[in-house]
């Protein structure tokens, strides 16, 4: 099943985000295939990032919740909440 990791930031985190970044994308390549998606929610100044969104591929939501706290940005304390949604990829799913 797949599961929508829905992060958002804590305000003013900025600094926060950036100076563990490259770890985080570290994290994220080494799920492998079962990383499907990620990306940063931005402002509406498309500068900004406000949180995150990872799709991954998980037995159940315990699973993608062990990931969900394991990501480097989580672990900082970056994340002012993390919703995790299962999700089913209907439309232009390149696996189906």
């Amino acid at each position: 099943m797949l599961y929508a990791l829905i992060c958002t930031d804590k305000a003013h985190s900025e600094d926060l985000r950036q100076k563990t970044r490259q770890d985080h994308l570290d994290f994220l390549k080494g799920l492998g295939d079962r990383l499907k998606a990620a990306g940063p929610f931005m402002c509406d100044d498309l500068v900004s990032p406000t949180g995150s969104l990872v799709m991954i591929e998980a037995a159940n939501r315990d699973e993608a919740l062990a990931v969900a706290n394991e990501d480097p940005y989580s672990l900082a304390g970056l994340f002012e909440s993390v919703e995790i949604r299962p999700w089913n990829w209907v439309i232009k799913n390149p696996e189906a």
